[in-house]
């Protein structure tokens, strides 16, 4: 069992949950060009945290956007003040309601961080999901949040074939989605927060960059030269391009 009083994060592992030794230590104000995000996501999660309605949360977009981060940022902010964060793999999702047992009579308020959610059109592990979103014949927990990060919009895999059986009714012309249709689009609808991300300009690049070297005391030019080429290597200019380049410029000088 874990004392929650003492840590403040756990993975589950196969049958148990497992206490973090070595949390990330990233900070809200290192996550740029995100203001909207962070301010949204921080201001559900003081809601949960007092009490007050609030909701799951989905975050989805380009990747290296900072959606991940994001969260684990949001709960560096907040642990002192009784939040507690636990990681659940997709491929574990169908461990939720345990673990939702183990947890519900805390005196703590928990995160569930799925990272990297999406399903395939044959999996249906989402299921477990949905039921702890928004509960069965048993209300899901009131301690407990889940908080997703997604490439997808819509977490499962969509094919053309969904579609067969989608009817336009008379002259209303109204839509009616086959059942598969209905049931995928569900269950991203069950996150009452859904935040966007996507890849920024050159400037935004560029500005994480000088964030980052805000000390540099060598060529400035020849940096954004070198980081301008690199994004382009990338193919990128998201946050993660920039946090990798730190690494890269620091290697490539030495």
């Amino acid at each position: 069992m874990i004392d929650w009083s003492v840590s403040a994060a756990a993975i589950w592992r196969g049958e148990d949950l497992r206490a973090v030794k070595r949390l990330d230590p990233i900070a809200l104000e290192e996550l740029l060009k995100i203001d909207r995000q962070k301010e949204a996501l921080l201001s559900n999660t003081r809601r949960f945290l007092k009490g007050e309605p609030c909701n799951h949360a989905l975050l989805w977009g380009q990747r290296g956007c900072g959606k991940s981060s994001l969260i684990k940022a949001v709960f560096n902010e907040l642990k002192s003040e009784g939040l507690r964060l636990i990681e659940v793999d997709r491929d574990e999702l169908a461990k939720l309601p345990l673990i939702a047992d183990m947890i519900e009579s805390e005196p703590f308020r928990f995160i569930i961080f799925c990272d990297d959610l999406s399903f395939e059109n044959d999996e249906r592990g989402y299921k477990g999901l949905k039921r702890i979103l928004e509960g069965s014949i048993e209300l899901p927990p009131e301690n407990i949040k889940i908080y997703a990060t997604s490439n997808r919009r819509h977490l499962v895999g969509e094919n053309l074939s969904d579609n067969n059986g989608a009817l336009v009714a008379g002259t209303s012309g109204e839509l009616h989605f086959a059942d598969v249709v209905e049931e995928k689009l569900s269950l991203s609808d069950r996150f009452g927060l859904t935040l966007s991300f996507y890849g920024g300009s050159e400037e935004d690049y560029l500005a994480m960059i000088e964030a980052r070297f805000k000390d540099y005391k060598g060529d400035r030019e020849a940096l954004i030269v070198e980081a301008k080429r690199f994004s382009q290597l990338r193919a990128s200019r998201s946050g993660r391009a920039a946090k990798q380049f730190v690494g890269y410029y620091e290697t490539a000088k030495s």
